[in-house]
Formats: C-alpha cells, structure tokens, sequence
C-alpha cells in the first residue's frame, strides 16, 4: 500500500489484498471533514454502480465517525510535520 502520509506507512494490509504501490486513503474517525467525505463518496460509488450494500455500509460508519466525534474526539484535518522531513 502506498499511503499519502508517512505516518500512515505502520497501517499494512496482512491478507496481502492490497498491491504495494496502489494509492490508499484512510479517514479517521476524529476527522471533522470525515462524515461528509464518506457521504460524496456513496453518492459517488452510486453513481458508478456500487451495491446498495457497499453505500449503506458507507453511509452507516459515516453516522459511526459522527457518534464518536461528539462522544470521544474531533478535530480539524491536519498534515504533522514528521523527522527528517
């Protein structure tokens, strides 16, 4: 997997799924833009054709990232500064 963020480079893919240089993504859960991000992506996968399962799912852990930003944590998206870099 090749994330976008280095710090994001300890998150790996045990079943091997995942080609070492395909792009991937990752939301956290604290993200403030998350639950809008997840919810342009189903409109989005609906209109290519995704299954109504994938876009519920979608839908589902975008109301998750809102339950735990109002319980747990939030915050704006920010890009830390990593050593050496």
């Amino acid at each position: 997997m090749k994330h976008g963020r280095k710090d994001h480079d300890r998150i790996q893919d045990p079943a091997g799924k995942i080609p070492e240089n395909e792009p991937v993504f990752l939301i956290r859960g604290q993200d403030l833009a998350g639950p809008e991000t997840l919810r342009a992506y189903a409109m989005e996968a609906h209109r290519n054709g995704a299954s109504q399962l994938l876009i519920d799912a979608t839908l589902r852990q975008a109301r998750e990232m809102e339950k735990w930003q109002r319980e747990v944590a939030r915050k704006t998206p920010d890009m830390p500064r990593l050593r050496g870099e």
